[in-house]
């Protein structure tokens, strides 16, 4: 957990490596929507423009009625707005703005529905991609990296695009457009304006720098935390049981008063940056208005343009104050994008066959031969491995941990293609059948019971969507797990949540098993099916996997060899290859590693 939010963190600040490549692409992906980007490129054209526009317009009308008013004063008159005089200029200002915040709302509709069409392509890619993805990505990868691509890096993405992307191409014409507007008007009032704003920049530049340095003392307290109370959580019951509760509240504090004191100082800084930088951007506004209001008394400078130059001032001042942001926000964007780029475009598994062969009702047959097999061409596993597996055979695959037993069956299902010699299927290389067809053959109880939330009988059924309700209680009879069942409130509509923990290791095996009894596959593999049972729920399995097996090939990989003495073959492995095999008695009578380890447990 620790290492996530510390690999998320570094996340947050990652810089793309190859911006341009990435933009390019970006662009080319969302053909369909470059006539919404349009819409936004000339909205943000004609925004600039007119607001721009608006305040040397405004200055106009202010210089007019200024004019008015002296001459009203001068006549003894008292003075009013006409048509004429003002008003017509005044309804036109109205308009101009009215104008602007049209397309100020319609850049912002049309670029947060490009970036939401966008996300929503890139998780359908990613969606598409995960399906093609093979089995050695997923055991390199932890799930919460792969879902920070799909959620996170897409959630920022279309942040950034709705905000940092729009207020940045606004930005270069607002700041070109009143830099041009305010040396027209005064090169003195501007050289001011952009010392400070030089200093204003400055502060920015240290404060960014020290924000990060806190952040990521903060995250790093964070990260603690978060352990320690998975830690606590976890391991509750040892704590109370070695009466250990006073040592772990007195860690959580100190880890708590750790985070405390990082975030006072992160949070300070970062509330400190915006007052400070105002409180610079103020300053220069005062030093412009005090030279402005000479130049207005010397007479060098109108009512108009002086309210002018500030409007310009605050045009110019606000996005130069926040260019930081918009530039570190659409550099975290195009990383984020970056990263979803790098998992679309990761090693896919092998095509399926132009013209597949099928295998429809397998009767059980199944061979190796020759297999071999690494996770890297450099680390070969397996040698010339071979066996043969007939119709109604029990095959039990037996070795210590690490010896390749699920290995070998993640072969026989193509999760991992061989990297020599074939894997037969009735005959048929698994190669020459889809993945559908060959796994359509097999029903699978995997040593992790995997249980989605829903309801127990939806569980049972996720094979077999279409199961009635009598078949899947006859698969949970099978299963021995009928009576668990019925004991609870609502029976089969009981929603499982939270991975079911609310029900025992034991139980969420045997619903595990039911689906695959239900199934009703003519292959078996049972991966350590019973370790997580006790010894008469155990019996009780076995019992119902008897009649089930019967006239169905059964691959059984247990390391208590109770449960596979009666098996038609047995494949002892170790070091990935089967170094004996045979049946139980004929194993014993060899004496060799299998006869070794069955007497160390019944010793």
């Amino acid at each position: 957990m620790e290492e996530n939010n510390q690999a998320l963190f570094e996340e947050e600040f990652e810089m793309p490596s190859r911006p341009l490549e990435t933009l390019k692409r970006m662009w080319n992906s969302v053909e369909e929507q470059h006539g919404r980007l349009l819409v936004v490129f000339v909205s943000v054209i004609f925004y600039t423009l007119l607001s721009i526009l608006a305040p040397v317009y405004s200055a106009g009308i202010i210089d007019l009625l200024w004019e008015k008013i002296q001459e009203a004063a001068r006549g003894g008159q008292a003075f009013s707005v006409t048509w004429e005089s003002g008003g017509k200029e005044i309804c036109t200002l109205l308009v101009i703005y009215g104008v602007t915040s049209l397309f100020y709302g319609l850049q912002n509709f049309f670029m947060a529905s490009f970036a939401e069409r966008l996300s929503l392509k890139l998780r359908t890619d990613i969606s598409q991609k995960l399906d093609r993805l093979p089995l050695s990505y997923f055991d390199g990868h932890q799930p919460g990296e792969i879902m920070s691509r799909a959620v996170n890096d897409l959630d920022k993405n279309a942040e950034a695009l709705q905000t940092g992307l729009l207020k940045l191409f606004s930005a270069v014409g607002l700041v070109a457009g009143s830099l041009i507007m305010m040396f027209r008007f005064h090169v003195g009032l501007t050289l001011i304006f952009l010392v400070f704003m030089a200093f204003s920049l400055l502060s920015t530049k240290v404060f960014s720098a020290k924000t990060l340095e806190f952040a990521a003392r903060r995250q790093q307290c964070v990260s603690q935390v978060t352990r320690q109370v998975e830690e606590a959580y976890s391991g509750r019951n040892i704590i109370k049981a070695f009466t250990q509760e006073e040592n772990s509240s007195r860690d959580m504090h100190r880890v708590n008063e750790e985070l405390a004191q990082a975030s006072k100082w992160a949070d300070f800084v970062t509330n400190a940056i915006n007052p400070t930088i105002r409180f610079i951007n103020r300053l220069g506004q005062v030093g412009i208005a005090v030279f402005a209001g000479k130049l207005l008394l010397d007479g060098a400078l109108t009512v108009g343009r002086f309210q002018a130059f500030f409007q310009y001032v605050y045009q110019a001042g606000e996005p130069l104050t926040e260019g930081a942001y918009m530039i570190n926000s659409m550099q975290s964007a195009l990383a984020c994008v970056e990263r979803v780029y790098q998992l679309l475009d990761e090693e896919e598994i092998s095509p399926e066959p132009e013209n597949p062969e099928a295998v429809e009702k397998a009767r059980g047959l199944v061979e190796f031969e020759n297999v071999r097999f690494g996770y890297s061409p450099e680390k070969i596993l397996m040698e010339n491995i071979s066996f043969q597996a007939k119709p109604g055979q029990k095959i039990a695959v037996v070795g210590s941990t690490g010896a390749g037993k699920t290995t070998l069956i993640n072969l026989l299902m193509r999760f991992y293609e061989v990297n020599g010699g074939r894997i037969l299927l009735e005959g048929v290389d698994t190669r020459n059948l889809t993945r559908g067809n060959l796994r359509e053959n097999f029903g699978m109880v995997l040593q992790d019971t995997w249980l989605f939330q829903g309801t127990i009988a939806e569980n049972i059924a996720y094979g077999k969507p279409d199961a009635t309700r009598e078949e899947i209680v006859a698969a949970a009879k099978a299963a021995r797990v009928d009576f668990f069942v019925r004991t609870l409130p609502k029976g089969y509509d009981t929603v499982l949540q939270n991975e079911a923990e609310n029900i025992s290791v034991g139980q969420r095996q045997l619903l595990t098993i039911a689906r695959v009894f239900l199934c009703n596959p003519p292959i078996l593999i049972l991966d350590e099916a019973t370790s997580s049972v006790d010894t008469r729920t155990e019996m009780e399995i076995g019992k119902a996997m008897h009649s089930l097996m019967k006239n169905r090939t059964s691959f059984v990989i247990a390391h208590r060899l109770s449960t596979i003495v009666d098996a038609d073959l047995i494949l002892f492995m170790e070091n990935g290859n089967i170094i004996e095999q045979g049946r139980h008695r004929e194993l014993l009578e060899k004496g060799g590693a299998y006869a070794q380890l069955y007497n160390s447990q019944f010793a």
